[in-house]
């Protein structure tokens, strides 16, 4: 590896303490995905705070953000809609953010709401500190074009193109027309059901998903910060691309077992899930075998937020 190891590491303790610990200017990528104050059930955090006191607590730590970062440094956000217009205006007008991408991330396994349409995006604001000083590795993201795998035109980039900013279809909507390698971001919503779920915490990313953006972000030996770390994912996957990773967890149970899975990955471990999302969901079992049904009651139990039409926050970490 061209760059020095460093060490990954989780803390336990509150955010914005642990980035006013750290040195100014001394983090090349910071990667959020905090509670969308929807009333999701932490062990610890409540997050039914007041809308001016939401705010309040999120001018704060990211305030916290922009000074770790370093000049040339990113900040992914994650948010739901509820407050993605609050946040993108507050990082851009009151810190000083410049948004590069505001990507839209759909996922199957979305939240089934009553007089509105299914939840079924997130928001990822991609931030830099200065408009032309950033990390941004094209070639370690690039996906096949339609040039390549539709037109077969002369005139393609063997090597691909960048991954659009959103989606138009779904893939059950037209099976014919979305192809194993379309250049969208798509990334199912980690369930129970999946082989990468680690059971403990209710909001987990995909790994590939954060392997995108790390990669396009940071290069190796950069240090990559979340300050909600969760389900411990972002730090996971800085660690298997060869990144130092730094995460705060405010609760000592998430923690603890998000430190048993930073520790287990190494170096150089593949990301859990296919690097071919549409294919890394388990397939539905056909008629044939017999499928459980599932009570109403048993999914507002795993889906609490299903109760009142409300989206459930469960993808992050």
């Amino acid at each position: 590896m061209a760059a020095a190891w460093r060490p990954c590491e989780i803390r336990v303790g509150d955010c914005v303490a642990e980035l006013q610990a750290l040195d100014a200017a001394s983090v090349d990528l910071v990667f959020a995905d905090p509670p969308f104050n929807i009333g999701y059930q932490y062990d610890l955090y409540e997050d039914r705070k007041g809308y001016n006191a939401y705010l309040d607590w999120t001018r704060s730590w990211m305030s916290a953000v922009k000074r770790v970062l370093k000049p040339t440094g990113t900040f992914w956000l994650a948010i739901g809609d509820e407050y993605a217009a609050e946040l993108k205006l507050m990082a851009q007008r009151e810190l000083g953010f410049i948004c590069r991408s505001w990507v839209i991330w759909y996922y199957t396994f979305g939240v089934n709401c009553t007089r509105k349409f299914n939840r079924s995006h997130a928001h990822l604001f991609h931030f830099v500190c200065d408009a032309r000083r950033f990390t941004f590795n094209a070639d370690a993201i690039r996906v096949p074009s339609a040039r390549q795998t539709v037109y077969h035109d002369a005139r393609q980039n063997p090597q691909g193109k960048l991954p659009d900013d959103t989606w138009i279809l779904r893939p059950q909507d037209l099976p014919q027309g979305f192809q194993p390698t379309e250049d969208v971001w798509y990334f199912p919503r980690v369930n129970g059901t999946f082989r990468e779920r680690v059971g403990f915490h209710g909001c987990q990313m995909p790994e590939q998903l954060l392997g995108r953006i790390i990669r396009c972000s940071s290069n190796p030996g950069d240090l990559v910060v979340d300050p909600f770390a969760g389900s411990g994912t972002t730090l996971v996957v800085a660690k298997k691309l060869g990144r130092a990773c730094l995460g705060f967890e405010i609760s000592p149970t998430y923690a603890a077992k998000a430190k048993e899975r930073l520790d287990r990955a190494r170096v150089g471990d593949p990301l859990a899930g296919s690097p071919e999302p549409t294919v890394s969901a388990p397939p539905t079992p056909p008629p044939a075998t017999g499928r459980a049904r599932i009570s109403t009651r048993s999914k507002r139990r795993h889906n609490p937020e299903a109760r009142n039409g409300k989206p459930s926050k469960s993808q992050s970490g």
